[in-house]
């Protein structure tokens, strides 16, 4: 089953991963305080789908090129049973009925920096 999830362009610093996954549809949403990234002044989000066969490269790939010099960011794609969660350089790949794993995610998130509001993954979350 492929899976699906939102790519924030301004998050790359390599962004020819785009090139990829298929995007099936772009937001661009202006940044406020809430966002925490006061150096953009907009975040271009792709709906992306990414075929199960590909999605452990993808993931690796995407671990390599989101930015860290600014802050922290993330991104993340799921299906029915597995919900891949990216931060630089470290890959959660998290059983979507497992609250202990989402835990771990959502710690290590906050760990880096991101708002708890941010990284509110959990099993019921569709």
């Amino acid at each position: 089953m492929n899976y699906k999830g939102i790519i924030i362009e301004e998050s790359l610093k390599d962004k020819s991963v785009l090139e990829k996954v298929k995007i099936l549809s772009t937001e661009v949403e202006a940044v406020t305080e809430k966002h925490k990234t006061p150096w953009l002044k907009q975040w271009t989000l792709h709906t992306v789908e990414i075929p199960e066969s590909e999605a452990e490269n993808i993931a690796e790939e995407l671990g390599k090129s989101l930015e860290a010099e600014h802050a922290a960011w993330y991104t993340d794609f799921k299906n029915e049973s597995t919900h891949f969660i990216i931060f630089p350089e470290k890959i959660f790949e998290i059983n979507r009925k497992s609250e202990e794993e989402y835990k771990e995610a959502r710690d290590y998130g906050v760990s880096l920096g991101l708002p708890p509001y941010q990284v509110d993954f959990s099993p019921e979350i569709k």
